[in-house]
């Protein structure tokens, strides 16, 4: 501990209290004007530290059942973006997701200070190691109480602020540059990949998918309940990377109702469940005559068609944007197989031609992964090297003049 600083417990020198929810909240939510701010954890954004609005509010009548918070007041998520915290910049009530810690009388930290010190590894660490072991990770005010930090003098912490201040602007600066050009190379992608199949020349036809694939098969593991098989469910195939990960092995005593879609390798598979997230991926030698869920559309082109093309063309914003208006269902948005055969795809009849347009592909697709791969490493760097400067400050490592 550096000379003149303390150590204390928060609980010590805060104070810390629970949110609490009025129910029916239904009975408690208004419109007017007179209504009391009502803060819920989607009030909170990852970009922010602050809390300047809420989206809903509620009458005087709640009061008695939840927790006035005031400006100035942190607040912390005791689940959901669990320990973040943010700095009331108006008054309101907090529901039981949220823990508020104020000064109590005495000033022993200067705003900025503090909420650097919620933010830090220094902190945040003992959140993590005191809640570990239970099944849903929550705060509580027990928790936050027993965590130890440093309290330096009031002029040190102003100094310490400052500097973190300039150093965090520099580093959300170089951020935002990165994923800039992380967001520019994606787009790029996109746009050409686009171009490919709206800009079609001679020798171009257009069929529904319906028309170029062949019939798949389904199975049923269970009638070989001792047999081992591998299982990909919605969400073994990543979003983002378009590969497979995290598939399950199972015996087919154990397989789920909806393991039922037998796919091959060189299969196309497509999530028909949330669609517009676009997970698709095509079927390697490892997956050949596995089993995918039923929320998957198996595509399986006839001879006259590549399936990597088709692939590719399940990628095309054009397509998301198809599938965005045919799906239904608000919280599980969803289309059918038949609804994918319908679409009309694009393509070149010669086989030859399908191959130097998947070669161009293929070579940008690379290009635009490894971009991406510098990007998001810049990133990773750019939040560890937040970390290093506030796990420096809260040690009294930095150099203040």
């Amino acid at each position: 501990m550096k000379k003149g600083w303390e150590l204390k417990r928060l609980g010590e020198v805060l104070i810390i209290e629970r949110g609490g929810s009025p129910r029916p909240i239904e009975k408690y939510i208004t419109n007017s004007p007179d209504g009391l701010n009502w803060i819920k954890i989607s009030d909170a954004t990852a970009s922010d530290k602050y809390i300047y609005e809420t989206k809903e509010k509620i009458t005087q009548d709640g009061l008695h059942k939840t927790r006035l918070v005031n400006e100035g007041d942190f607040i912390l998520s005791n689940s959901m973006s669990f320990g973040r915290p943010y700095i009331m910049k108006m008054s309101g009530c907090i529901h039981d997701g949220w823990l508020v810690l104020r000064q109590n009388g005495k000033k022993l930290f200067e705003t900025e200070f503090l909420y650097y010190l919620l933010s830090s590894p220094f902190v945040f660490n003992q959140f993590n190691e005191l809640a570990a072991g239970s099944t849903v990770r929550n705060l509580n005010i027990a928790l936050v109480s027993s965590v130890t930090v440093p309290i330096p003098p009031l002029p040190e912490q102003q100094h310490i602020a400052a500097i973190l201040d300039d150093a965090f602007a520099s580093i959300a600066k170089a951020k935002a540059n990165a994923e800039q050009n992380l967001k520019n190379a994606r787009e790029l992608f996109e746009s050409y990949l686009e171009n490919t199949f709206a800009k079609r020349g001679g020798g171009w036809e257009e069929k529904t998918l319906g028309e170029v694939l062949l019939k798949t098969e389904t199975v049923d593991p269970t009638k070989k309940p001792n047999e081992e098989f591998i299982y990909l469910d919605v969400s073994s195939v990543n979003k983002e990377t378009k590969e497979i990960e995290n598939a399950t092995i199972l015996l087919g005593k154990d397989a789920p109702s909806r393991a039922r879609k037998l796919v091959k390798t060189n299969d196309v598979i497509f999530a028909t469940v949330r669609p517009t997230h676009s997970r698709v991926a095509l079927i390697t030698e490892e997956y050949d005559e596995q089993v995918c869920s039923t929320g998957y559309f198996v595509l399986r082109p006839k001879d006259f068609l590549s399936q990597k093309l088709i692939y590719y063309f399940l990628l095309t914003p054009g397509f998301n944007k198809q599938m965005e208006k045919l799906q239904k269902g608000a919280s599980y948005p969803a289309v059918t197989d038949s609804e994918v055969k319908s679409i009309l795809i694009p393509f070149p009849k010669s086989k030859n031609e399908q191959q130097s347009i998947i070669n161009k592909l293929d070579t940008l697709s690379s290009e635009t992964k490894q971009l991406e791969s510098i990007y998001q490493q810049k990133l990773d760097d750019l939040e560890e090297l937040k970390k290093s400067i506030l796990t420096k400050a809260f040690n009294g490592e930095l150099k203040i003049s």
